[in-house]
């Protein structure tokens, strides 16, 4: 219910979204490790300075996690980016489109970041499509669409009309995080829920599923750290 922007002093200074919620029932800080943002969440009719002397006694933890914060990348001839898991040499290639060939990376000069991104794109295209279609098939069900987003807070999600949305950058995770990924939102087809029913469906689906929940907890940020945006 509303934010404001607050600078924690020190050195750096930081800078800290201060957001109510009618949800929150107590102070909670969160530092996305994508994009470094730092969010001070409050009850709605908490005093603000309340608020402030509980970040104020939380510096160092905003500063340790912002420090452990994977660093930014961006795709360049010459270096290396993760495709399924397998860190891919990128080489000078020709015509207008990045292709994958012979496991490494052919992309033209010029516009690099959206051209590695379309590339990205179509790649988690195929295989998420091909993913869901399996994982639908065992538990008898239809989805509708599917639409690939750069998402931040979520790697994917299933409407209640069997839409299927996921995060393009999957394709960047190893094989088995994809897929468990595709098996996560189709099990919601079933059970649009989070209850004992849905993680019972979670591993017929996809067992062992804990192992790729696992990689994106602790290693998702490094896919989301990387920058596709056009150099100015």
């Amino acid at each position: 219910m509303g934010s404001k922007v607050h600078i924690l002093g020190g050195s750096p200074p930081v800078e800290v979204a201060l957001k109510r919620s009618t949800r929150a029932r107590r102070f909670t800080l969160r530092v996305s490790r994508s994009s470094g943002r730092v969010t001070l969440s409050m009850p709605e009719f908490a005093r603000e300075a309340e608020a402030l002397a509980f970040l104020d006694a939380r510096a160092d933890w905003v500063r340790k996690h912002l420090a452990r914060r994977p660093e930014g990348q961006a795709p360049r001839i010459g270096g290396k980016i993760p495709i399924e898991g397998v860190a891919r040499e990128i080489v000078t290639g020709a015509g207008r489109a990045a292709r994958l060939r012979e496991g490494r990376v052919e992309l033209p000069e010029g516009q690099e970041g959206p051209r590695m991104a379309a590339l990205l794109k179509q790649m988690a295209r195929e295989r998420l499509a091909e993913r869901a279609t399996h994982h639908a098939g065992r538990l008898g069900r239809g989805f509708g669409r599917i639409t690939l987003r750069d998402t931040r807070s979520r790697w994917g999600s299933c409407s209640s009309k069997g839409d299927l949305m996921f995060c393009w950058r999957l394709i960047m995770a190893p094989p088995e995080v994809l897929d468990y990924v595709a098996a996560h939102e189709v099990a919601h087809l079933v059970e649009m829920n989070h209850s004992p029913a849905f993680w019972a469906t979670c591993e017929r689906l996809y067992p062992g599923y804990e192992s790729p929940r696992r990689w994106l907890r602790e290693r998702g940020g490094e896919i989301l750290a990387w920058r596709f945006d056009p150099l100015p």
